[in-house]
């Protein structure tokens, strides 16, 4: 059975092999220690086979692992999201969407649910955690065409409740660059884009949110390769995972070479575009520039 995304699960085992290595012990002396068979140890510690957080309790007694801070680290790695005020372990919102959603975006909403940060470039749609009703529809019907309209909505349902990071008591940190281009693509029917664009505003002037706007002028940058979303989160430096998205899956990097490449990326587009005052001004415009409507 699986326990947390994929992500974590390497994560967490990779960190298991270290502390094991790190008491004296082979992957069979711990498995004699804890009474299991030798390749669920290497099933753990490569990520293959999830852990349940008493396992991980029990795993770091034998390890002789004592500080509180790492044992309760570890153990909020194995859950589907444990969320503010809960236990590792317990399931996420999103698990009620389970037949729905394909087991890469529940990973990719477990992530952006536990994370503190997230620096993302987006270049050809608005993000998720910044889209309206109406412009979410637009979107997943383009992508996803013929797909019934029950399960259009649902999905719908899903984007709108990711967006509760942004609100909730400890709020997701995002700092967004958005390419001139997301803004003036016209997604679905005429008023949509300019509420769309109305909505990015609103949310912009939360004091835990940044926009900035990569102008055309800007030229040829560094983001044209494609979107990309940096997640950190707190007290463990080694989580940060970069995430692409491509149309039939996401691609999680996590190597330190790949984090730093994305994170200096991010850093010389946020330079490049105008600042969080001046991006404002520019969606404003744009909106005031919109034909009015009644959406979808």
């Amino acid at each position: 059975m699986r326990y947390g995304p994929a992500v974590r699960r390497r994560k967490l085992g990779a960190e298991l092999r270290r502390q094991r290595m790190r008491a004296g012990l082979t992957s069979g002396g711990a498995a004699c220690l804890v009474g299991w068979h030798q390749s669920k140890i290497s099933r753990i510690e490569t990520g293959r086979s999830g852990v349940r957080p008493a396992d991980v309790e029990r795993l770091l007694d034998a390890y002789g692992v004592r500080e509180a801070e790492p044992r309760a680290l570890l153990a909020a790695l194995c859950g589907d999201g444990p969320g503010e005020g809960g236990g590792a372990g317990r399931q996420g919102w999103w698990q009620a969407y389970r037949d729905l959603l394909p087991p890469e975006y529940r990973d990719f909403i477990s992530l952006e649910y536990e994370a503190s940060r997230a620096r993302t470039l987006e270049t050809t749609v608005v993000p998720g955690l910044l889209q309206t009703p109406d412009y979410a529809r637009a979107v997943t019907r383009a992508a996803l065409s013929g797909l019934p309209a029950e399960q259009v909505d649902e999905l719908v349902d899903v984007r709108i409740a990711r967006q509760k990071v942004l609100r909730g008591e400890r709020p997701l940190e995002l700092w967004a660059v958005l390419d001139e281009a997301v803004l003036r693509r016209e997604v679905g029917p005429p008023g949509v884009m300019a509420a769309q664009l109305r909505h990015i505003l609103d949310v912009g002037r939360l004091p835990h949110v940044r926009l900035q706007v990569l102008p055309f002028a800007s030229g040829v940058h560094i983001g044209i390769t494609g979107p990309f979303v940096i997640f950190s989160f707190p007290l463990i430096a080694d989580l940060d995972v970069v995430v692409l998205d491509h149309l039939t899956s996401s691609l999680y990097l996590e190597q330190q070479a790949d984090l730093r490449a994305y994170s200096d990326a991010f850093d010389t587009l946020r330079g490049h575009a105008l600042s969080c005052e001046k991006s404002s001004e520019f969606i404003a415009r744009i909106a005031a520039a919109r034909p009015a409507g009644t959406g979808a």
